[in-house]
């Protein structure tokens, strides 16, 4: 899939904010100030985004998880939906605070859970007093709430990507603890120079939102069928 100007465009991925909320080190990405709004440089956006794709096929290509974070209200449903696509895992709820810096705590719920889904499939579950099923019931529902998305993340992730590092603090500082590569929409009141692989785009609108994700879980997608065709061929 070739990223172009034009469908940049209609998904509205220039629009920035407000100039006099602009972050200095954003300066590089301004096309443009038009109407007290900075214009974001569509051809900065799509260099960055071609370098992030190319940096995320060969974190993939390591056998690695990327995880996908977005909790604000336009991010959510696009961020589940395109890690379920290319079953990696995400954050679409409230980060909690330890994810990656206290990762083996955070296993141990994720455990926990995954055996909660073993009792109702064996039959255990049924066995129980109609009070201890309740209980479980309701611990079972909180930690799929929270962790039902990184069941699948046995390990620190390869890489993290992030829609709006200013909504996603906690999670930036932890990667940055951690060394993970951090990708992440960067829109003009956000500083991009904690982040490795920044792209330049608006992150308020869903369409922008969806878009510059598309993209990454094309690269993605791409990289893992990849590998499928090479572990088969080695095979035959």
């Amino acid at each position: 899939m070739k990223i172009n100007t034009q469908d940049l465009l209609k998904a509205g991925v220039h629009f920035g904010h407000i100039a006099r909320k602009w972050n200095p080190n954003m300066r590089p990405f301004i096309f443009m100030k038009k109407g007290g709004i900075h214009i974001i440089d569509l051809s900065k956006t799509i260099s960055k985004l071609e370098d992030a794709c190319n940096a995320l096929k060969k974190t993939v290509k390591n056998g690695k998880k990327i995880l996908l974070v977005g909790t604000k209200a336009q991010a959510k449903e696009k961020v589940f939906v395109y890690a379920k696509s290319i079953n990696m895992p995400c954050i679409t709820e409230r980060w909690l605070g330890g994810l990656l810096t206290n990762f083996t705590t955070i296993r141990k719920s994720v455990k926990k859970m995954n055996n909660i889904e073993k009792m109702k499939k064996n039959g255990t579950f049924n066995t129980l007093s109609k009070k201890e099923r309740l209980l479980i019931d309701r611990l079972y529902a909180k930690l799929y709430k929270n962790l039902g998305s990184i069941s699948n993340m046995n390990q620190i992730p390869g890489g993290i990507f992030l829609v709006d590092p200013n909504k996603e603090k906690i999670a930036l500082t932890e990667a940055k603890k951690l060394k993970i590569p951090v990708f992440a929409m960067v829109d003009t009141n956000t500083d991009p120079s904690n982040i490795q692989y920044p792209i330049p785009s608006n992150d308020d609108s869903s369409k922008s939102i969806d878009i510059i994700l598309r993209f990454v879980s094309e690269a993605i997608k791409h990289s893992i069928s990849r590998e499928i065709k090479n572990s088969i061929n080695k095979k035959l």
